[in-house]
């Protein structure tokens, strides 16, 4: 009877194509991700079969979670969503040699993964997807104003009272440079 916590690639030999459905649940700790303040329950739907060439295996499939993530600019949590789906081409790593524990990938093979154990964890692989999914920049939304940087409020709803705005804050130093050259331009 085939694993179905795992893509076992000798199961696939044996029985041929093998179908994987599965909801994990995973812990803002254990995917470390400091944007990250919550996440629910992650679905994944995945199919695996032999790909073309020998000892090669192809698992097509995706994943679909909903999480609450910290906006990068004014720092208050905001829900995404998320379904993407994933294709991906497992093959045997490649030997090395003692002299040189390195291999050279070449650009047609940076979309495989390497294998060196002949099963695949399902869990990881949804661990992996999640990653993935997570924007570099989360935003709440793309026109949030983030927070003041004189007082640190929330310029989204609250507002400051700030005299200096951040663009004067931060190029008022440039503003002095330009005084002093257009007197040297007079001269």
């Amino acid at each position: 009877m085939p694993d179905k916590e795992r893509i076992v690639f000798d199961d696939i030999d044996k029985y041929g194509p093998q179908s994987y459905e599965r909801t994990y649940q995973f812990t803002t700790d254990e995917l470390a991700r400091i944007e990250l303040v919550a996440i629910g329950p992650v679905s994944l739907i995945a199919q695996a079969r032999k790909g073309d060439l020998p000892a090669e295996y192809l698992a097509d499939g995706s994943t679909t979670f909903t999480a609450d993530f910290l906006c990068s600019r004014c720092v208050e949590p905001y829900p995404f969503a998320n379904s993407s789906e994933f294709h991906l081409r497992f093959r045997p790593r490649p030997e090395v040699s003692e002299e040189n524990d390195e291999v050279e990938i070449t650009p047609d093979e940076l979309d495989i993964e390497f294998y060196t154990e002949r099963s695949i964890p399902l869990r990881h692989l949804a661990s992996e997807q999640i990653q993935l999914a997570i924007p570099m920049k989360p935003l709440c939304t793309e026109s949030c104003l983030g927070l003041c940087p004189l007082c640190g409020a929330n310029k989204n709803g609250e507002g400051c009272s700030c005299q200096e705005s951040a663009a004067e804050g931060r190029w008022g130093v440039l503003a002095g440079i330009r005084a002093e050259l257009a007197k040297k331009n007079e001269q």
